[in-house]
């Protein structure tokens, strides 16, 4: 689907914002400073495409089909096409997208699921909530993403499942996982929450390994205007399978086969998806020319570490965060000019009050404390102006020039 004439007078047909004006300013509720950039603002995502969108929600109103019905389907067949797939299978959410395939998997009690020791806590909830053993993997110090090198200690007999996360936006090294997992059997989910679009080598996120369980959060690259997921797949069985956990484990309605879950993404969602699908692509690209402008601008900055990307990588973007042991010092500085940025993530899941009965103690996950206490997010998105992001560099370069 082509950018309509209106839209490319303002982005231009290669992706890039050619609109320099700064966002209106608005007030933060967190501190008294006026916020000139936010860290997110997916108000003009919206507007972008409100013409559309009010057609799709008429759309939906008019024919009276809220749920499981024809823009489901279409959106099923119309995303598994656009990432490889062979099947999706929409869903609630992106934690229940995990879940649903873990629990198709037979996944349980005794049973030991290989995580980040990084990242947003979902990944580990969707494990623990079919009773699984949580065993954290330590990241690649580079990438931040799972490190394939440190599996194999980790690997026990009751190993069942690998599960990724593509942090920011940028494929873990699934070749180096896949070779760990296939010879041993271990299944492979990947958690495609922030990847949509992105690619390893000639593969995209979510055809990746043995299944992926994606999110449709607002703020994700692809993003609905209420929570909602989806699973990938290329196993007919596992789909099949998916479908019927999604809905109570039904199949007919009033026989439940299973002990499923209420987990459906809504015709509503279904069709706002439908819409945005065939602008991911141009809005990725505006994400990478962003990060292009950031890795150029702020190159060569002692004391700050930027997003390393590998040959074999192609990321869309999610996020672009940086690293710097004056993490808090240089938030302050940037929120005090106007610019907001976010912490992701501020606690380490074995941190949190939510693992606590595990016994975890600070120092037992040392690279995933370090990344929570250094790594700060700077605003990026496909309707954050290039212009804003000269502003964010000289506001970065100007704190450390300050030594």
């Amino acid at each position: 689907m082509a950018i309509p004439k209106t839209r490319r007078a303002r982005y231009g047909t290669s992706g890039t914002c050619l609109d320099r004006r700064q966002p209106q300013r608005r007030r933060s509720r967190f501190h008294s400073f006026a916020v000139k950039i936010p860290i997110l603002d997916l108000k003009p995502a919206t507007e972008e495409l409100r013409p559309e969108l009010n057609e799709a929600f008429a759309r939906v109103m008019a024919s009276g089909h809220f749920l499981l019905g024809p823009e489901l389907e279409a959106f099923e067949r119309e995303y598994a096409q656009s990432t490889g797939a062979s099947h999706c299978v929409g869903v609630a959410n992106g934690l229940e997208a995990l879940q649903l395939v873990l629990m198709a998997w037979g996944v349980g009690p005794g049973d030991e699921v290989i995580v980040p020791s990084n990242g947003y806590i979902a990944t580990w909830l969707a494990a623990t909530h079919v009773g699984a053993t949580i065993v954290p993997c330590e990241p690649d110090p580079l990438t931040y993403n799972l490190d394939p090198a440190k599996l194999p200690a980790l690997i026990t007999p009751r190993t069942k499942v690998i599960l990724p996360i593509h942090l920011y936006g940028q494929t873990v090294d699934m070749d180096g996982i896949n070779a760990v997992a296939r010879p041993r059997g271990i299944k492979v989910l990947e958690d495609g929450a922030q990847s949509h679009g992105a690619r390893l080598r000639d593969r995209q996120s979510g055809n990746l390994g043995d299944a992926a369980g994606i999110s449709f959060y607002p703020s994700k690259n692809l993003g609905a205007l209420a929570d909602g997921g989806a699973v990938l797949t290329n196993d007919a069985p596992l789909a099949d399978q998916i479908r019927q956990l999604r809905n109570y484990g039904s199949k007919v309605r009033y026989q439940n086969e299973q002990l499923g879950l209420n987990s459906r993404l809504s015709e509503l969602q279904a069709a706002f998806l439908r819409v945005k699908l065939p602008y991911l692509a141009a809005w990725n690209a505006r994400r990478s020319g962003l990060a292009r402008h950031y890795l150029k601008n702020l190159s060569g900055i002692d004391g700050l570490t930027l997003p390393a990307v590998p040959a074999w990588a192609e990321p869309v973007w999610h996020l672009f965060v940086v690293r710097t042991t004056r993490r808090d010092a240089l938030r302050d500085f940037l929120t005090a000019r106007g610019i907001g940025t976010q912490i992701h993530y501020p606690i380490p899941p074995h941190l949190s009050g939510a693992y606590h009965h595990l016994g975890w103690k600070p120092g037992d996950f040392p690279l995933a404390e370090t990344l929570a206490a250094e790594v700060l997010s700077l605003p990026i998105g496909p309707h954050v102006a290039p212009g804003d992001v000269d502003e964010v560099c000289r506001a970065v370069r100007e704190f450390f020039g300050r030594g």
